[in-house]
């Protein structure tokens, strides 16, 4: 089933809104592609989180700080 910002896995709910939105479209691509509910949340959530701390370290280097 694709989920959307209203329906999500309750593995998602305590993600930052950002990060939670862009584990949704991994998650539901990963659908897409014929992979199982279960290990298209576990893979949606680590690689949203590793794109997340990604943008805010160059979020960080690009401001100079």
């Amino acid at each position: 089933m694709p989920w959307d910002e209203v329906r999500y896995p309750s593995s998602m709910r305590n993600l930052p809104p950002r990060v939670r939105a862009k584990a949704i479209e991994i998650a539901n691509a990963l659908l897409e592609e014929g992979y199982e509910e279960g290990r298209c949340i576990r893979i949606a959530i680590a690689q949203a989180k590793r794109w997340a701390a990604q943008h805010e370290a160059a979020g960080v280097a690009a401001s100079g700080a």
